[in-house]
C-alpha cells in the first residue's frame, strides 16, 4: 500500500523478496498543466512489474475491505500511502501491518517527517518500519537505518535517499515477521515529535531569521511548496542557496549587499544568505546571477521583509 515516488523503491524490494498479492494505492488524479487524470507513481511501477493494482476511494469502505479479504493476505506494507487506515483494515491480515516511515522515530511522527528534519538543521536522520497501530506512527519498533543530512540535500534529494535505504530495510522486516522473529520495540509515547503536513504558506521567507536558519528553511520546503521571497511586485522561488557568515543587523535584514558572478548576497538577521539559484516568477529556474542582470538587482536594494506580530 502506497502512492507517491518515495514509495517506489519499497514496491521494488519487496517484490523481489515476497509474493506481492495486490498493489494498493490512491486513485488517478488531475495532473500537469491539462489537469488530466494520471496514475499514482505506485500504480506506474506495479503496472510495469506486472502486478494486479487495486485504486478505492476509501480503503476502509466495507466493500473494498471485502475485496482485499478476498486476497487473504499474510501482511500489510504500507510506505507513504496517503490516508488513515482503519482498525478493521489493520486486523485484516494474519500477521498484521508493518509500514516505512522516513524518520529516526518516535522523531517526527506525522506527514512531513523529511522536510522537519532540514527545517530544524538536523545533521541526520533516517528510517523506521514499525507495526502498526491505530495511532500516527506510534507503533513498536522493528528496524531502524540511520542516513546523514548532507549540506546539499533538499526535500527531493534527501527523500529519494531515504526511499531507496528503506526499501530493503521494509522488505527485510516483512521476512522477519513472516518467520516470526520482528521484534516489538514500544515507542514512547510521550517522547519524540510530531511533523504536520506542509501548507503553501509554510514557504514564505523570513529574512529576519539567521542565515543558517533561512537556509534550512529553503531546503525543507525544495521542491514544494518552494521558498517564496518577495523583490519589488515580483515573487521569486530560492532553489539553492548557501549560508554565509557576515556581520549583519537585524535592521538590514533582506538588503542585497552583493551581487556577483558568484550568486546574490542578502543580509539575514544574523549573517547572510548566498542565493546561487532562483526562480522569478513566470519564469524557468536560472543562476541567481543571471537573473540579478536582467532585473537590474544592485547593492542596498532590498527583498520585501514581512512585519511580525508581536
Amino acid at each position: 500500500m502506497g502512492t507517491p515516488e518515495f514509495a517506489v523503491p519499497a514496491l521494488r524490494a519487496v517484490a523481489k523478496r515476497c509474493e506481492v498479492a495486490v498493489v494498493v494505492t490512491q486513485p488517478d488524479r488531475p495532473s500537469g498543466r491539462g489537469q488530466r487524470p494520471a496514475a499514482s507513481a505506485v500504480a506506474r511501477e506495479a503496472e510495469a512489474l506486472g502486478l494486479a493494482t487495486l485504486k478505492p476511494d476509501d480503503v476502509n469502505a466495507p466493500d473494498w475491505m471485502d475485496r482485499l479479504r478476498e486476497v487473504e493476505p499474510d501482511l500489510l506494507a504500507v510506505v507513504a500511502y496517503g490516508a488513515i487506515l482503519g482498525a478493521p483494515l489493520l486486523q485484516l491480515p494474519r500477521l498484521g501491518a508493518i509500514n516505512l516511515h522516513g524518520s529516526l522515530l518516535p522523531d517526527y511522527r506525522g506527514a512531513s517527517p523529511v522536510q522537519r528534519a532540514l527545517w530544524d538543521g538536523r545533521l541526520a536522520t533516517g528510517v523506521t518500519t514499525i507495526w502498526m497501530d491505530e495511532g500516527i506512527d506510534t507503533g513498536d519498533l522493528i528496524q531502524q537505518q540511520w542516513a546523514p543530512i548532507l549540506p546539499s540535500d533538499d526535500a527531493a534529494s534527501l527523500a529519494q535517499r531515504l526511499a531507496e535505504l528503506g526499501g530493503p530495510l521494509l522488505a527485510d522486516s516483512l521476512g522477519l515477521a513472516a518467520g516470526a522473529r520482528a521484534p516489538r520495540q514500544p515507542q514512547d509515547r510521550a517522547a519524540g515529535s510530531y511533523a504536520k503536513r506542509l501548507a503553501k504558506r509554510d514557504g514564505e521567507v523570513d529574512w529576519m531569521l539567521s542565515a543558517e536558519a533561512v537556509w534550512c528553511h529553503q531546503r525543507a520546503v525544495t521542491p514544494w511548496p518552494g521558498a517564496t521571497a518577495r523583490f519589488g511586485d515580483r515573487g521569486v522561488l530560492l532553489t539553492a542557496t548557501e549560508p554565509l557568515h557576515a556581520m549583519m543587523t537585524a535592521e538590514s535584514a533582506g538588503v542585497v549587499t552583493a551581487a556577483s558572478a558568484a550568486g546574490i548576497d542578502v543580509a539575514c538577521g544574523r549573517g547572510a544568505l548566498r542565493l546561487r539559484r532562483v526562480r522569478p516568477e513566470g519564469k524557468a529556474e536560472m543562476a541567481a546571477a543571471d537573473w540579478a542582470r536582467g532585473a537590474r538587482i544592485e547593492c542596498g536594494t532590498r527583498f520585501e521583509v514581512a512585519e511580525r506580530v508581536t
